[in-house]
């Protein structure tokens, strides 16, 4: 895994190569597979590692990319806008995906 990418779509492109092949999306109480039919609540996930994008001009391009493994083994990628409403998610979801600023 690298330090940095120079766009999201790089970065999914090579951790996809790197084993991160799963689509995530957040849910209330963790995160769902579409493709897998499958949800994982927030204890049953953990972030490896987490990538920042911020648009070059719009504020409203502002992106993460985590790096996610669940309980059972999958790998995946949970690409979410940071700063946008994107409905109700649990404290311990919130939580899961605080981003340390130290890192």
């Amino acid at each position: 895994m690298k330090k940095s990418y120079p766009s999201l779509s790089v970065a999914i492109s090579e951790l996809q190569h790197e084993g991160f092949t799963e689509d995530f999306n957040l849910v209330a109480d963790g995160i769902e597979s579409k493709a897998l039919k499958s949800t994982w609540e927030a204890g049953d996930l953990e972030v490896v590692k987490f990538y920042r994008f911020e648009g070059m001009t719009n504020p409203g391009d502002n992106t993460i990319l985590y790096l996610i493994t669940t309980s059972d083994g999958k790998k995946g990628l949970l690409v979410d806008n940071y700063g946008a409403d994107s409905g109700p998610v649990s404290a311990e979801m919130i939580k899961k995906l605080q981003i340390d600023h130290d890192e």
